[in-house]
């Protein structure tokens, strides 16, 4: 049965790095947190360092089957989803061990395999809607319910076209360009939900240390995640916002499209 008063959260890519300080921001702040993990047993040695109200869920968003199964332990355990956390993506999906620098230039758009593009857009894109879509009907049973994506200032068109931007090269047709159709498919989402009383947020953490670069980001962690957590805990903010770092963005933290 619903109780209105138990908010309940899932994270997508939890166990570690931005997705796991969102995890541990939501417990302190009375949620019960399913906490998503390619691999159970990280996602389960993650829950032991969270405490409070957590269950490591295996979650590949690439895998119908793992999806279908993770919105069955949420159904089955509280009939609702008050908050979904879409923070799951991946930077590439070449040879390992390269630097970040590496990675990027071989992300360009003319030279950039298309096997690559397709699989880091499987789940940065394609996944990442697999799962919302399959949340949706339980979403649509909470109140004040919400859906936050992680995204990036690096797919922001507006930022990349501007020819003063001094990053403006990073923007890679891999990775970069894998934000921007992501923002796009949640902007539509947002307008299509915007009647039901369902939220939808894009937020960008910033140039974030993570394995997503390799820890090469400038950003510690905890400072990354500040403004995504600020958002999955907002229940104030306008549907259909797109914001990042407050040294970064514009007025109300606001980004450009």
């Amino acid at each position: 049965m619903q109780n209105n008063e138990n908010k309940v959260a899932l994270v997508s890519g939890a166990n570690t790095g931005v997705g796991f300080q969102i995890a541990k921001a939501l417990v302190e702040n009375g949620y019960i947190v399913y906490v998503g993990s390619r691999d159970l047993q990280k996602g389960e040695a993650a829950v032991e360092q969270l405490g409070g109200l957590t269950k490591a869920i295996q979650l590949d968003i690439t895998d119908s089957g793992s999806i279908r199964a993770a919105v069955e332990i949420v159904e089955k355990e509280h009939g609702y989803l008050t908050l979904l956390v879409n923070n799951a993506a991946v930077s590439h999906a070449g040879t390992p061990g390269r630097t970040l620098e590496e990675i990027m230039g071989a992300q360009r758009a003319s030279i950039a395999p298309i096997s690559e593009l397709k699989k880091v857009w499987d789940t940065n894109v394609f996944g990442t809607l697999a799962l919302t879509q399959s949340f949706l009907p339980l979403v649509h049973k909470a109140p004040s319910a919400r859906i936050v994506t992680v995204s990036s200032a690096l797919g922001s068109l507006t930022i990349n076209s501007n020819p003063e931007n001094p990053y403006r090269s990073n923007f890679d047709a891999v990775y970069g360009a894998s934000k921007t159709a992501l923002n796009g498919i949640f902007l539509s989402l947002a307008i299509e939900l915007e009647n039901t009383g369902i939220k939808v947020h894009l937020v960008s953490p910033g140039f974030t240390a993570t394995a997503l670069n390799n820890f090469q980001g400038t950003d510690s962690v905890e400072e990354g995640s500040k403004e995504p957590i600020r958002v999955a805990l907002a229940e104030d903010l306008l549907t259909g916002s797109f914001t990042g770092p407050a040294d970064f963005s514009g007025k109300d933290n606001i980004l450009p499209w």
